[in-house]
């Protein structure tokens, strides 16, 4: 079982290990997932869980040199979902009267200042009307990957019923207003656009389209807003039979697929997604096709953290 452990270690190392200086700081890997923004869920419709952290920032933090396991003690391998406890008073903060301040600050806010997540994102879609900004919930291990796409694609990318259009191509979006905590990201225009906007508060996102005659129909669903509005407002008063078909009609245009087959659909030399007509450059193209940090999504069910490497 070691063996098996070391390689997937080892490998991990490998894989990520040369990416940049982040790693270099962080011997445990964390960043290899957690570096990215917009990496989230939705807790309620009002509260937001945020697994970003910016290195940079973070490095510039009172915790800066400490390895994110001295603190997260409890963290021994991937998937640590649910894994919320921190200690403070392990190695750190023994006195008295620091005790006394531990037990009185909200561990929530520890990494406020270090990451950064859209707030407000308004498209107009019949999408927006009923989910969440973070809509993905029902994997525990893929959520948040799938949430962090929030920020880069539109709904329909992923869940058009390819079936029902046999003719789809993928352009971007014109700007879309977005608020942001933390450091704006994502595309500031779109960048096949030379008089686009370059606001902090606007980003394009990738979007699919239906060719019909030639000319290019956005499958971004803007026509069922006021009918999605309408339905929200008399939900309450529905009886299960008539919600069910109203959602099945808000639906029709959509498939669900699983995660492995959704991250494959772009992540892979069968890409749905032609990166280098999208205005990517070729070495940008060639890493969203050959990402591996889909395999953490597909491929492992448990991993352990390389603990083992530094003995």
């Amino acid at each position: 079982m070691y063996r098996a452990i070391w390689i997937v270690s080892a490998a991990l190392l490998l894989l990520f290990g040369g990416a940049g200086r982040s790693f270099a700081m962080d011997k445990d890997g964390c960043l290899t997932c957690h570096q990215y923004p917009g990496l989230a869920r939705s807790v309620t419709s009002k509260e937001i869980k945020v697994f970003h952290i910016d290195e940079e920032r973070y490095m510039k933090s009172p915790h800066g040199k400490l390895q994110c396991t001295q603190c997260h003690t409890t963290i021994h391998k991937v998937p640590h979902v649910g894994e919320t406890a921190v200690t403070c008073t392990g190695e750190c903060h023994q006195s008295e009267e620091d005790r006394k301040k531990v037990a009185a600050f909200d561990l929530k806010t520890m990494h406020s200042q270090e990451q950064s997540y859209i707030t407000r994102l308004e498209d107009g879609s019949s999408c927006r009307v009923c989910h969440l900004l973070y809509p993905h919930h029902s994997s525990e291990l893929a959520r948040s990957f799938i949430n962090m796409h929030v920020s880069f694609m539109t709904c329909e990318v992923c869940h058009i019923d390819r079936g029902k259009y046999p003719s789809l191509e993928y352009d971007w979006t014109s700007s879309e207003t977005a608020d942001f905590a933390g450091k704006p990201f994502g595309a500031r225009f779109n960048p096949k656009l030379d008089d686009a906007s370059g606001s902090t508060h606007f980003i394009s996102r990738i979007a699919v389209f239906s060719v019909e005659n030639g000319e290019k129909k956005p499958m971004l669903n803007t026509w069922d807003t006021q009918k999605a509005t309408d339905y929200l407002a008399e939900e309450a008063k529905l009886t299960p039979a008539e919600k069910e078909a109203q959602l099945r009609y808000f639906h029709r245009d959509i498939h669900k697929t699983g995660i492995s087959v959704t991250c494959n659909e772009c992540h892979s030399k069968d890409s749905i997604l032609d990166y280098r007509k999208l205005g990517f450059s070729e070495k940008r193209a060639a890493d969203l096709v050959n990402i591996n940090i889909k395999g953490l999504v597909t491929k492992y069910k448990v991993f352990y953290l390389p603990e083992m490497l530094e003995k």
